[in-house]
């Protein structure tokens, strides 16, 4: 890890060696990975990284990279031009970035690559989280490929594709009674006795890093330029903030001109105290209890909430509080123009970015680049039956009666 220069405490600045720790023995603050800026920028070429390959791990100066890295592929995913949801929505230039393709069909995909590959790296045999689901497909997927096993912690009503889906992979999987929030006190405690990786938690420092890559591909992908704005659902507020930190760290390298990229959020209603925060303009983000349809996003106590209202108002940006009737028609919008169908973070994204555009936050000429985390075949629940299915008899007369249009 040659450009890694330690772990530093995010409120007073304490400095550590690289170690699976988590909190400053100091302030009880959260730690982050520090690098050697100086280094990267003398040896890091846009050249270089248009020679790499397509996976994530080209961005490895600005990353804990160990020599041997838990791989399946994650990163490289497309920036796809949404030119008709643009016209529908009122901007002149919209992306759509997509991680639905990685290995496990979300953005989860990348954080868990490098925590396991740092899990390893310390010797850990044993992989484990806290999940509102995506996170648990990605750990007991990259833990099978590492010869790792995995316990995942998840709600006990978590929706059944994704259940499924790491279920396959041959992990553990235990079902919670309570909401995330109460799924992660569990994992805090355990992490403190278990010897094993818990990703968000004594990992988060390395875990949180793999986001920065959504910031780098999309710089490259736009011709080594950062975009006007970009929207974020809002989870724990890690994916925003380094999403952020990734268009820093790419203008410090001097790979990216420095320009303002403004940094926006969404949330859904039944689940937004960051949201709420913001448009109360305080600095505190009061937890609540989670009622809201995208689950991947029911964190009521969210671990980053603070960084993230720090972001979002110091790129001028804004938090869309999307009501939750909203979540569903976003998911809609985005596939009957795009033909991208995503899960329910997704839907809080489109629609988020539809009343960002609407109240002004977003201008029309702001290039604006949104995240897709996820693919919806694993929240079909939410959609089911939204779009009936015509059942007609075996005759040409019949297709008429259904299809006034034709």
């Amino acid at each position: 890890m040659k450009y890694v220069a330690g772990l530093r405490c995010r409120e007073c600045g304490n400095e550590y060696l690289v170690s699976p720790q988590h909190v400053c023995e100091l302030c009880f603050g959260p730690l982050e990975v520090i690098y050697d800026a100086e280094a990267i920028a003398a040896d890091v070429t846009r050249a270089e990284l248009d020679r790499g390959d397509t996976s994530m791990w080209r961005f490895a100066a600005f990353l804990p990279a160990p020599d041997e890295r838990v791989d399946i592929g994650a990163g490289g995913t497309r920036l796809i031009a949404a030119p008709r949801l643009a016209a529908e929505i009122g901007l002149r230039k919209l992306w759509l970035k997509s991680d639905a393709p990685n290995p496990t069909h979300s953005f989860k995909d990348r954080v868990v690559s490098v925590a396991l590959s740092m899990a390893r790296h310390f010797g850990y045999e044993v992989a484990a989280c806290a999940s509102t689901g995506n996170l648990a497909n990605a750990v007991a997927a990259h833990a099978a490929a590492a010869g790792m096993k995995s316990i995942v912690f998840i709600p006990a009503d978590l929706e059944r594709g994704k259940i499924a889906a790491t279920t396959i992979y041959g992990g553990e999987v235990i079902g919670v009674e309570g909401s995330y929030d109460d799924v992660n006190r569990l994992c805090a405690e355990l992490a403190g006795s278990k010897p094993w990786a818990f990703v968000n938690v004594n990992m988060r420092p390395f875990y949180a890093e793999g986001s920065k890559t959504i910031a780098f591909e999309i710089a490259q992908q736009l011709g080594w330029r950062s975009p006007d704005a970009v929207v974020v659902p809002i989870a724990s507020g890690s994916l925003l903030t380094k999403v952020a930190k990734g268009f820093r760290e790419f203008e410090q390298a001097g790979l990216i001109e420095n320009k303002p990229v403004k940094i926006a959020g969404a949330q859904a209603a039944g689940c937004a105290p960051v949201a709420e925060a913001f448009v109360a303009g305080v600095e505190d983000v009061r937890p609540v209890k989670p009622a809201t349809i995208a689950r991947s996003l029911a964190i009521g106590d969210p671990a980053d909430g603070y960084y993230a209202l720090q972001e979002v108002r110091g790129s001028s940006g804004s938090i869309a509080n999307v009501p939750e009737e909203e979540v569903v028609s976003g998911i809609e919008l985005l596939a009957r123009t795009e033909g991208i169908f995503t899960e329910t973070a997704g839907g809080v994204a489109i629609s988020g970015l539809e009343r960002l555009v609407r109240s002004g936050a977003i201008l029309p000429g702001e290039e604006t680049v949104v995240l897709i985390t996820g693919i919806g075949l694993k929240t079909l629940e939410v959609t089911r039956g939204e779009s009936p299915t015509h059942i007609i008899k075996p005759q040409v007369e019949a297709l008429a009666e259904v299809l006034s249009w034709q």
